[in-house]
């Protein structure tokens, strides 16, 4: 059974301590994360680790060089306990036509909106999102994403750890399956207390990660 969603662009493991999860996933993996870039205002950095193909894994926290922003950091991470598996996005073919879609389905995964980060180089990287948390706040239903004219994060030959395996507990399972295929995706589903889990292949064996 093929357990990687179809259109994965990447998954979220959000940390409140950015250089502690990035420490702990070489530890663990033996693979050194990316450095990825600054989200500029908002308060956070990112490492990037490729999960084989066009899908990545980013590991998100606080920017401690950028002064602390207006609002709230993204995904919360200021106030989490701790790393956690928070989220995940797909890059359908065609954004505003996957939007449409969904919402004739019965899913609103919100109005794309503009984003952007620099690269360590200084490049400017600017793509689109919706905003899966005020979607659905589970987490569990992916946000959706464009690229538009930038690179993918994986063209930039990123250390990569192969997604083996990639999952979901919630307490009604049901409820969500008409959601995924409102957007042309799938994921493993098990009944069970909200949060999402993903195994990948490391040169020190299968490591998961919750």
């Amino acid at each position: 059974m093929n357990t990687i969603p179809a259109h994965l662009d990447h998954l979220v493991l959000a940390t409140p301590d950015l250089a502690a999860t990035v420490a702990d996933f070489t530890r663990r993996t033996g693979v050194e994360p990316a450095v990825g870039g600054t989200h500029v205002g908002l308060g956070t950095r990112n490492y990037l680790v490729g999960l084989g193909g066009t899908g990545y894994l980013e590991i998100i926290g606080p920017d401690p060089d950028q002064s602390t922003p207006d609002g709230p950091r993204p995904f919360g991470v200021d106030e989490l306990p701790g790393p956690r598996t928070l989220t995940w996005a797909i890059s359908p073919p065609d954004l505003d036509a996957a939007i449409a879609s969904a919402r004739a389905r019965g899913y609103d995964p919100g109005p794309p909106l503009p984003m952007s980060r620099r690269t360590p180089d200084g490049t400017l990287l600017q793509w689109r999102l919706t905003d899966g948390v005020s979607a659905h706040p589970s987490g569990l239903v992916p946000f959706l994403i464009d690229w538009g004219a930038s690179p993918h994060p994986t063209e930039s030959h990123l250390p990569t750890t192969p997604l083996l395996a990639f999952s979901a507990s919630t307490p009604d399972p049901a409820e969500l399956r008409p959601l995924l295929t409102a957007l042309d995706t799938d994921l493993t589903l098990t009944e069970g207390p909200v949060g999402l889990t993903f195994t990948v292949d490391t040169p020190r064996g299968p490591v998961r990660f919750d």
